[in-house]
């Protein structure tokens, strides 16, 4: 059984590494080695600092982009959190207590949802995204949170570098570190965790790692997994059991056995095969994925992801998150912010052939 958050000591990690903020290729962050701190409580109130309003929020750096209901949210740089009612075609600000980085937002529901950043930072909005509170950081740790899932109102985990894994069982009041239920002894960073249907919960970090749990969270099972670069990210598809891992210099893998078992997928642009990194993905209602990644890659699957269609915006942008809009247009996060899109990834109006 592991402690509970307060008190619990986080070994020193082997070597010094870099790793892939939000498991994008945006930047490589460098971290500071850790000293042993203890898992810290939320800041009081009185030290408390909220994020700068900004006109130009919208055109910053933006990680991730989801759905909270028919509502849009986009979390960033500078703590920056926005919000839109209209299918992306406006963005509000929210009031969001701190100016950390911001990496990954998960909602459960039209209300409920969260968000992960940078001080293991962990905040928590019951209202769609227009207000935030904090439930969790850790300043001692000097790194951050990666990403974020959560099965209901009660139920998550984030996962983060150093092999970080908390688990909430009351809706992030309180947060407990169950990294040791992890097979991860040289402690590589976590940089995505999602669902599989009917299978269970998959997570995936650098070096190729892999985990898998049948249980809701509460044991794991180390895979060895078919590359051993860094994954930046992983999403179930419609189809049991299936899923996509996905990373460094556009390495693309399927499983249809819950990852026992991988066939790289290969990503053939016009001209020639595609070596952008890959960073986030959507799956949309009609049973459609789309991966983004730098270079402006934009790549879309009709099929459960047996094969892909490959654009590159002429733009090559970098690109973290993507989601639907409700009228079959996409909603793109990265640099320069938040864009909304055709359903190739090309700008509305102009051909969306593959680059």
């Amino acid at each position: 059984m592991s402690e509970p958050v307060m008190g619990v000591s986080i070994g020193r990690p082997p070597a010094l590494r870099r790793f892939a903020l939000l498991a994008t290729a945006l930047s490589l962050l460098g971290c500071t080695v850790l000293s042993a701190p203890a898992l810290a409580a939320a800041a009081s109130a009185t030290e408390r600092v909220y994020s700068v309003e900004s006109a130009k929020a919208s055109k910053g750096l933006m990680l991730d982009v989801v759905h909270a209901g028919k509502r849009l949210v986009a979390v960033g740089d500078r703590g920056h959190i926005l919000y839109s009612d209209d299918q992306g075609a406006t963005w509000t600000q929210a009031k969001v207590p701190t100016r950390q980085l911001l990496t990954a937002v998960f909602f459960v529901d039209d209300k409920h949802g969260w968000a992960v950043g940078h001080d293991a930072q962990i905040l928590a909005s019951e209202d769609g995204g227009v207000t935030w509170s904090k439930q969790f950081e850790d300043l001692a740790r000097e790194s951050p949170l990666l990403d974020v899932w959560f099965k209901d109102v009660n139920s998550g985990f984030a996962v983060g570098a150093y092999g970080a894994l908390l688990e909430t069982t009351d809706g992030g009041k309180n947060w407990e570190d169950v990294s040791d239920r992890l097979d991860n002894e040289d402690q590589y960073h976590l940089n995505a965790i999602a669902a599989v249907k009917d299978s269970g919960i998959f997570i995936v970090g650098e070096q190729g790692s892999m985990f898998r749990s049948a249980d809701d969270g509460q044991t794991w099972e180390k895979l060895e997994g078919p590359y051993e670069g860094s994954l930046f990210g992983v999403i179930g598809t419609a189809q049991p059991a299936t899923l996509l891992a996905y990373g460094l210099r556009g390495n693309l893998y399927r499983s249809t056995d819950f990852g026992s078992t991988w066939e790289q997928i290969e990503l053939k642009a016009d001209r020639g095969t595609l070596e952008f990194g890959l960073s986030g993905a959507t799956l949309l209602d009609d049973g459609s994925i789309v991966i983004v990644g730098n270079g402006g890659s934009v790549i879309r699957s009709t099929d459960d992801g047996e094969t892909f269609s490959v654009f590159n915006r002429p733009d090559r942008i970098s690109v973290s998150a993507v989601t639907a809009s409700g009228n079959g247009n996409l909603i793109l996060a990265g640099q320069g912010g938040v864009r909304v899109t055709s359903p190739t990834g090309a700008e509305n109006g102009k051909n969306g052939s593959s680059q």
